[in-house]
């Protein structure tokens, strides 16, 4: 097993990655409901 300390490891790349996760998501809940409500309208 590879010695770790705790506390040394670099999360840069991981928060970058998270960060990216979150702005899919958000955007794609929000095109979701956006053609949910376009079909409402349309289908009314």
């Amino acid at each position: 097993m590879a010695d770790h300390k705790h506390g040394t490891m670099n999360t840069k790349s991981h928060e970058a990655t998270f960060a990216g996760f979150i702005t899919f998501v958000k955007w794609g809940v929000i095109i979701t409901i956006g053609i949910l409500i376009f079909m409402a309208l349309v289908n009314a």
